[in-house]
């Protein structure tokens, strides 16, 4: 008669007792899951849950069922989200690389036209850290601008490009060449550069000789400079900008006809004219 009232079959109704009886079933299990679900703050899958399943309260439990339990008690994971910023770099172009133009060319002629830079680490006063940016005139050798900080900030990579105004560039020929860098990306760093007219040049990833200029500069600055004794960043300050002056004005070269990289630059220019 109530099969009847409700408009249903009769195996349709006994199938949903037989349901009913499964759910009925699956209760413990499920008060279980729920507490170990809980204690994970939500965020357990059905691999964390059967581990703690086994390890905790010695319970073998297939992960199907595991995986039913849940949806059928609406026990919905709460997935980690991913970096905002890292998902914002990857679907926009603005930290955006460029082509190796440079492609290791590094036999220059002429003054100005191309400049490699990057950074480097400075450790001084029992570990302290400094960062130094350079750039390099590649025809003559020079340290055409050199920023350091005791922060890894922009601004001081910013600062040692606008110094570049200044040295007379070959506009719209001439070439800056860097690593892929997050300064050198960077769409400030981009806008920068664009406006001395400049061409952005980098290197392939992982390879450090396709900056080679720059690398070799390091090495005979860590070299000739006994920095790590500095105590304060004043002094570091001092003697790397002593050094700048000593090795663009005082520092004789065997590749460069043994000249010093200014005297070699007024040289080529001499060339030129």
């Amino acid at each position: 008669m109530l099969c009847e009232i409700a408009r249903v079959s009769r195996s349709g109704y006994y199938r949903w007792l037989n349901r009913l009886g499964k759910q009925d079933r699956d209760y413990d299990d499920f008060l279980l899951i729920k507490e170990i679900f809980e204690k994970g703050k939500c965020k357990l899958g059905w691999r964390q849950i059967q581990i703690r399943l086994y390890v905790n309260h010695n319970i073998t439990m297939n992960h199907k069922k595991i995986k039913r339990i849940k949806i059928k008690y609406n026990l919905i994971t709460k997935i980690r989200r991913r970096n905002p910023y890292k998902a914002i770099m990857k679907k926009t172009s603005e930290h955006r690389t460029f082509d190796n133009i440079l492609d290791r060319n590094f036999n220059q002629i002429i003054p100005r036209k191309v400049f490699c830079t990057d950074i480097t680490y400075l450790y001084y006063s029992h570990g302290r850290k400094a960062y130094l940016q350079t750039i390099k005139d590649i025809a003559t050798k020079e340290i055409v601008s050199f920023e350091l900080s005791n922060n890894i900030s922009m601004s001081f990579v910013l600062k040692s490009i606008d110094n570049l105004k200044d040295i007379g560039i070959l506009k719209n020929k001439s070439i800056i060449h860097s690593d892929q860098g997050f300064h050198y990306t960077n769409p400030e760093y981009i806008q920068r550069v664009k406006k001395l007219n400049l061409k952005q040049s980098m290197s392939r990833k992982g390879n450090c000789i396709d900056n080679a200029p720059m690398e070799s500069f390091f090495g005979h600055l860590k070299d000739d400079v006994d920095y790590k004794p500095a105590r304060t960043f004043n002094e570091l300050s001092d003697m790397i900008s002593k050094y700048m002056d000593y090795y663009n004005n005082k520092r004789y070269q065997w590749g460069i006809k043994k000249m010093t990289p200014v005297k070699y630059r007024d040289h080529l220019m001499t060339q030129l004219t």
